[in-house]
């Protein structure tokens, strides 16, 4: 389950709620997006409130743009919410696709890969000596190079949704890379999606519209992708859970506490 940390127009007061709620529910992980130019709150900060709030539940950044943040403060922050929720933080990092983003932080985005690379290896240093403890560590992206990155530096891999098709794909040339560099056993891979349940669904689709409409006339592509019936949301775990995925994250497009009951009962 996704927190409504980038749904605008939200309740401060709704952050805690919904993680205790889904702390209640059979939840496995609470997840946080992050985007800088955008009305939504830090996710490293959203999932520090999730932790005061919850005492089962994971919790997951997915993803950290992490070439916005200096390598040193991405390992404390994450150091951090691993002590404070007493290990149920797992990290997860990627370059970001939006270039507003790194306008707003002056950091240049042409760059952005060849930065991600000088975190990951100085983060881990700084794990391995005197910020730790490390948390788990996953990498987002879909380019070789990221797959690369994910290999070397990371427990596993997340992926930014899509038809399950899509992400069985993208599940067989992370699995692939990881084999290449000579890891044993198999990266951790976790999914992602969006909801909308019940008579709202309509405005969780225009939150995504808005949300994705830095990509033009394909952000109408990423409204159709919101799962918005139960049988939808059962169809798709049933295509990841096929294709190997180990934890699927739904993000809500509604900031309204009854989606955690909805999808819960779409499930069950």
């Amino acid at each position: 389950m996704g927190l409504p940390s980038t749904i605008t127009r939200r309740d401060p007061a709704l952050i805690a709620r919904w993680a205790r709620h889904a702390d209640e529910l059979p939840f496995s992980c609470l997840g946080a997006h992050d985007r800088l130019a955008w009305d939504g709150y830090e996710p490293m900060v959203a999932l520090a409130v999730a932790a005061g709030a919850t005492g089962r539940i994971r919790l997951a950044a997915l993803a950290v743009i992490a070439p916005l943040r200096s390598s040193a403060l991405l390992a404390k922050q994450a150091s951090s919410l691993q002590a404070m929720s007493a290990g149920r933080f797992t990290l997860g990092v990627g370059i970001g696709p939006r270039r507003d983003d790194y306008e707003l932080a002056d950091v240049h985005y042409a760059g952005r890969g060849q930065a991600m690379e000088h975190v990951l290896a100085e983060a881990r240093d700084l794990w391995d000596g005197r910020l730790g403890p490390r948390p788990e560590l996953l990498l987002a992206g879909l380019g070789d190079l990221a797959l690369a990155r994910m290999a070397r530096y990371a427990d596993g891999y997340v992926h930014g949704g899509g038809p399950p098709r899509a992400f069985a794909g993208a599940a067989e040339r992370a699995r692939a890379a990881w084999s290449d560099l000579g890891r044993p056993g198999h990266p951790r891979i976790v999914g992602t999606g969006y909801f909308a349940l019940g008579p709202g669904a309509e405005r969780g689709l225009e939150e995504a519209r808005s949300y994705y409409a830095f990509l033009g006339v394909f952000a109408e592509r990423m409204a159709a992708g919101v799962l918005t019936s139960p049988g939808a949301v059962v169809e798709f775990l049933t295509g990841y859970r096929e294709a190997g995925c180990d934890e699927v994250v739904l993000f809500p497009t509604l900031a309204d506490l009854d989606q955690l009951d909805r999808l819960t009962e779409a499930f069950s």
